[in-house]
C-alpha cells in the first residue's frame, strides 16, 4: 500500500485560501521561475483551466507519469490530478533503473490536496478484491483467471495483478489487454470499472450472459449463482466513474432530435446503452484527436468530463461542440486541486518542507510495476 508523508508545514494553508487569484498566480509563477527545469508540474485533462495554465505537461494519467519519468532534469513532481495518478507517477519515476541513474535519489511526487481521490478507484479496495478472489476459488479455478485492473485504481490493486499473473489496462488499450489475457487463460476479472470492461468485451463478441457483475457487498458469490460464475468469460467488478455514469441514452436521443447531423462522441466508461448509441467511443486521447482532426463546422455532443469539453469548445471555435448531459458533471475530486493548494504546495517545497508526498512502499511498487510493464509491452 502507499503511504503519505506530511511534515509540519511552514506555511498555513488557510492563509492561501484568503488570497485573490491574481496573487496566487503570481506566486506560483515565481516558484516555477526559481525552480526551473528541476520542477515538473503535471496537469490532467480534467483539471480546472486556471490550474492547467500553470502546468508543464498535460495529458492523461499514465501518459503524464511516463513523460515525467523520461525527463532527465526533473527532481520534483507536483501532480495536479488524483491520488492513484500520483501513486503511478511515483512507481514509474522511481523505478529501480531510474533510481540507479540518480544515485539512489528519489524524485518526490506531490499531490496538492490529499483529498483529491477517485470515486471509481475507491469502489475496489484491496481487501475486497482479495476476499472476492478467495470466494471465487470455491467454485472456479483462479489459476484460470487473469486479473485486469484499470489504470484508475490504487497501487495495491496493480500489485495484486502483478502477483497473480495479471495486468493493467487503460481505456485506449483495454481491447489489446483482454486479447492478451484470453490468449493465456480462460477468464478475466476486470476491475474497478464495469462499463469499460463490458463495452470492451462486448465489442470483442463476448455475450452479456458471460459477463456477470461481482458485487463486493453481496452476501455470497458477489450476488451470482455458481452456474453464472462457471459460465463466465469476464467477471466485471461493480464499480463505475461517477462522471461518466451520468450520461444516458435519453441524452443521446435528445441531441439527435434537436441536431440531426450531430455526432456523438463518448468515453468508454459511459454505460453500455450510451456507447452503443454513440458514433465514436474512445479514450480521452482519442476524443481529443477526433475533434482536432474533424472538419470545420462539425457538430459534436461529447460525453466526458465538463472541464475537458469546455476546453475543447474554446480551442476549436470552428466546430459546434456541446456537453452531452444537461446536468453539470465534473470530476469533483479533481476539482479539489485549486490555485490555493497549488501555491501552498509549491511555496512549502521551495522553502524546504515538502507536503503531501505520495510514496508507494517498495514491495507494492515492485509488483505494481510488473503489471504495468506487462501492459507496456503490448503497446
Amino acid at each position: 500500500m502507499s503511504t503519505t508523508t506530511q511534515p509540519a508545514p511552514i506555511h498555513d494553508l488557510a492563509a492561501y485560501k484568503q488570497l485573490a487569484d491574481d496573487q496566487l498566480q503570481q506566486r506560483i509563477e515565481s516558484v516555477r521561475a526559481e525552480k526551473g527545469s528541476s520542477l515538473l508540474i503535471l496537469g490532467h485533462h480534467y483539471q480546472q483551466d486556471e490550474v492547467i495554465a500553470h502546468t508543464d505537461l498535460r495529458g492523461d494519467s499514465l501518459q503524464l507519469s511516463q513523460m515525467a519519468a523520461s525527463n532527465s532534469d526533473c527532481r520534483e513532481i507536483v501532480f495536479c490530478g488524483v491520488h492513484f495518478m500520483a501513486e503511478t507517477a511515483d512507481i514509474v519515476a522511481n523505478r529501480p533503473e531510474k533510481l540507479q541513474q540518480r544515485a539512489g535519489k528519489r524524485v518526490p511526487v506531490i499531490l496538492p490536496d490529499l483529498a483529491a481521490g477517485c470515486s471509481m478507484a475507491d469502489m475496489a479496495a484491496i481487501d475486497q478484491v482479495e476476499a472476492a478472489w478467495e470466494e471465487m476459488a470455491e467454485v472456479i479455478k483462479t489459476d484460470e483467471i487473469t486479473p485486469v485492473t484499470y489504470i484508475n485504481s490504487a497501487a495495491s490493486l496493480k500489485a495484486f495483478c502483478g502477483q497473480n499473473d495479471g495486468i493493467v489496462c487503460t481505456s485506449s488499450n483495454a481491447d489489446a489487454v483482454l486479447e492478451w489475457a484470453f490468449q493465456r487463460k480462460r477468464r478475466v476479472l476486470f476491475f474497478p470499472d464495469q462499463h469499460l470492461g463490458r463495452n470492451t468485451a462486448k465489442a470483442m463478441g463476448i455475450p452479456l450472459n458471460q459477463m456477470p457483475v461481482w458485487n463486493p457487498y453481496a452476501d455470497e458469490l458477489g450476488g451470482n449463482t455458481v452456474e453464472e460464475l462457471q459460465n463466465s468469460k469476464v467477471l466485471l467488478w461493480k464499480g463505475h466513474c461517477s462522471v461518466h455514469q451520468m450520461f444516458t441514452a435519453a441524452h443521446v436521443h435528445q441531441f439527435r432530435e434537436k441536431f440531426p447531423q450531430i455526432k456523438i462522441l463518448v468515453h468508454p466508461e459511459c454505460p453500455m446503452e450510451v456507447v452503443d448509441l454513440a458514433d465514436i467511443s474512445g479514450s480521452t486521447g482519442k476524443i481529443l484527436r477526433t475533434v482536432e482532426s474533424a472538419e470545420p463546422g462539425t457538430q459534436w455532443a461529447i460525453g466526458t468530463e465538463l472541464h475537458m469539453v469546455n476546453r475543447l469548445k474554446t480551442q476549436h471555435p470552428e466546430q459546434d461542440i456541446h456537453f452531452l448531459s444537461p446536468i453539470i458533471c465534473m470530476c469533483a475530486t479533481m476539482y479539489r486541486i485549486d490555485l490555493a493548494h497549488l501555491c501552498w504546495t509549491l511555496e512549502n517545497l521551495r522553502d524546504g518542507t515538502s507536503v503531501n508526498v505520495i510514496e508507494v512502499d517498495e514491495e507494492t511498487a515492485r509488483w505494481a510495476l510488473l503489471a504495468l510493464e506487462r501492459m507496456l509491452k503490448l503497446t
